[in-house]
């Protein structure tokens, strides 16, 4: 369940140990990424460091606060607001954030944390975290809708883009068609 639908406040160490859980869907690891693993990417990809052992004693709570620069570069890792990597005060309820990016952000994890329901459909899995990974997941849903609310064009670029399984309806129709095709030409 995402943080913020728990009903409790989240301190930093819980948030951490979270967003490790969430980047790691994200990437397709089926688990959360370890510490190390966050150390490394973050050199990686930021060409910054941080020590494992320093995220640690985060994560532990043995430190309860982060230095200016480490909250950046944590926040700029798991893509959130540095404001969010602090411990949430008393009474602090994220519904109440009306910010476009916090929406974005309370999508991409209820997929991902849907996605989950889905390990026996590895393709559907797949495409809720891409859906979820994309910069614009909410604009991706309105289109979908748009593409759904037009009449034809669902089964339109099914068709075009020769995408998932076919119905058994439509195996009827297009042996059907087929069926016909033959008869003619043998004529």
């Amino acid at each position: 369940m995402p943080f913020c639908d728990k009903g409790w406040n989240m301190n930093l160490a819980e948030k951490i140990r979270y967003m490790r859980e969430i980047e790691g869907t994200l990437r397709g690891l089926g688990r959360a990424m370890t510490q190390l693993e966050v150390v490394h990417a973050i050199k990686k990809e930021l060409g910054k460091s941080i020590s494992q052992s320093y995220l640690s004693q985060i994560e532990s709570g043995r430190r309860p606060h982060l230095t200016n620069t480490t909250r950046l570069l944590l926040a700029r890792f798991f893509k959130v607001h540095p404001g969010h990597l602090v411990d949430d005060p008393e009474g602090y309820h994220a519904e109440l954030i009306s910010d476009l990016r916090a929406v974005e952000n309370r999508l991409d994890l209820w997929i991902v944390e849907g996605s989950e329901r889905f390990t026996r459909d590895p393709e559907l899995r797949q495409s809720l975290l891409v859906l979820a990974n994309h910069p614009d997941t909410r604009r991706c849903l309105l289109l979908l809708r748009n593409i759904l609310e037009t009449p034809g064009l669902f089964d339109r670029l099914c068709e075009v883009l020769n995408t998932g399984p076919v119905r058994k309806k439509d195996r009827r129709n297009s042996a059907a068609r087929e069926s016909s095709v033959r008869r003619r030409r043998d004529q």
